[in-house]
């Protein structure tokens, strides 16, 4: 079943490949101007945090659309319905989304670190940040996601939500980078995400669920 799931969610992407072009195209684009109009000197302390950010922004960008279509179409309510079915597609979405959102970002870090100036022995400490911190921003966003499906505009709601949850992840992923820059250890800040991202993991999942049933009730 949760193989049907997935497969069900890439030929959902295929077909709609603008829910991930978009919020890469984005973050393409962002990190271009960035390196573009700040200068060098700046860039080789503050781009770990420019990146951070802009990670941050696109994974925020990309939880709108995350349970949009089944809302519209009326399956959710259907989905919601059954006892076990609900959480294990609830899972397997928020999975994928973190696939086809944090894990490109992470997939990318290297080469939008080059273009940001990023010293080459920080990429390391800022791959393994981005890697163990973007599932609690997925997760996280799932929450946020589920409370506003049923608005029309949500997005502002959805960022207000979620922005207090993602701002830890931000502090302790950007502060990653910079103790490596400065030449101390990065482990406590690695290990605080990796806290963080376990938490998210095993509420998100079920705070999720609960609040796609309240906007379905409040349809």
């Amino acid at each position: 079943m949760i193989a049907a799931l997935f497969r069900r969610e890439l030929q959902h992407l295929a077909a709609n490949p603008t829910q991930v072009l978009n919020p890469l195209a984005f973050l393409f684009i962002a990190v271009t101007l960035f390196a573009i109009a700040v200068p060098g000197e700046i860039l080789a302390t503050g781009g770990i945090a420019i990146l951070w950010v802009i990670v941050l922004l696109t994974n925020l960008l990309a939880l709108d659309s995350m349970f949009r279509r089944e809302f519209d179409n009326g399956v959710l309510e259907q989905m919601l319905v059954s006892r076990s079915v609900p959480f294990v597609t609830v899972l397997v979405k928020i999975i994928a989304q973190w696939l086809f959102t944090g894990f490109l970002c992470v997939l990318l870090a290297p080469v939008f670190s080059l273009l940001l100036g990023i010293p080459d022995d920080v990429i390391w400490i800022l791959i393994a940040s981005l890697a163990i911190g973007t599932p609690a921003l997925t997760f996280f966003g799932a929450v946020g996601a589920s409370l506003t499906v049923g608005f029309s505009r949500g997005g502002v709601i959805l960022a207000l939500l979620v922005l207090p949850l993602y701002i830890p992840v931000l502090i302790f992923g950007v502060g990653a980078g910079q103790e490596h820059l400065l030449g101390s250890s990065a482990d406590a800040q690695l290990y605080w995400l990796g806290f963080i991202s376990m938490i998210s993991i095993g509420l998100g999942p079920f705070a999720a669920l609960a609040g796609l049933r309240v906007s379905v009730q409040l349809q």
